[in-house]
């Protein structure tokens, strides 16, 4: 049996960091007046997220989504439903895109990453270094017994992260979900325990997770 921490008895208690800094990235909660900068990076990228099937984009055709996201995110980490975190480049301070913890289960914990980068950033390691800050966040803060990446087996950038990670695939969910076009898609189910991230940390997360 594997032994483990006790569950967290009251996560509103919780002391939660500002904001999670690695070399390249600082991942933080969205504050006011951040709307009209991810409504831009929205934009940008809208058919490129459209094509993997993100419908949550259509919610940006109005113009008040961006200040109406950033109070509903603000919302849900104070009352510790949902974690939603931006991603910045340290060395411009451009907003690169979005990761999150979701679906969270308090008496495990578990949790499931989410993440999304803007069109220009894409394929330059952002969204690596964004997953890797907050899954280490699920384990030292959330004391998280399970991290989990799920995503369409058809999207292959988005499934190239946890291997790239080190997470281990655990199934392919054969037909588990319909697309938005009706289309039925395999669902790729992803994981780390503690004991796996630990090595991870001390090898291959190691330049990850500490800033330059």
């Amino acid at each position: 049996m594997t032994h483990s921490a006790p569950p967290v008895a009251n996560p509103l208690l919780l002391e939660l960091p500002q904001e999670l800094v690695g070399p390249r990235v600082v991942a933080r909660p969205y504050r006011d007046g951040d709307g009209a900068t991810l409504a831009e990076a929205v934009a940008e990228s809208r058919e490129r997220l459209l094509g993997v099937d993100m419908p949550w984009v259509k919610e940006w055709d109005d113009p008040q989504q961006g200040a109406i996201f950033v109070r509903r995110c603000q919302a849900k980490w104070a009352a510790r439903d949902d974690f939603l975190l931006g991603m910045w480049d340290r060395a411009t301070g451009t907003y690169l895109g979005g990761v999150g913890l979701h679906r969270i289960v308090w008496t495990v914990p578990s949790v499931e990453i989410g993440y999304w980068i803007r069109t220009r950033f894409e394929g330059m390691g952002f969204v690596t270094e964004g997953a890797a800050l907050i899954a280490a966040f699920a384990f030292d803060t959330l004391r998280a017994q399970r991290v989990r990446i799920r995503c369409d087996a058809a999207n292959t950038r988005s499934a190239a992260v946890p291997r790239r990670l080190g997470f281990v695939h655990e199934a392919t969910l054969r037909n588990e979900r319909r697309r938005s076009d009706g289309a039925l898609q395999d669902t790729l189910e992803f994981s780390l325990v503690p004991d796996e991230f630990q090595a991870l940390r001390q090898r291959a997360w190691r330049a990850l997770l500490a800033p330059a």
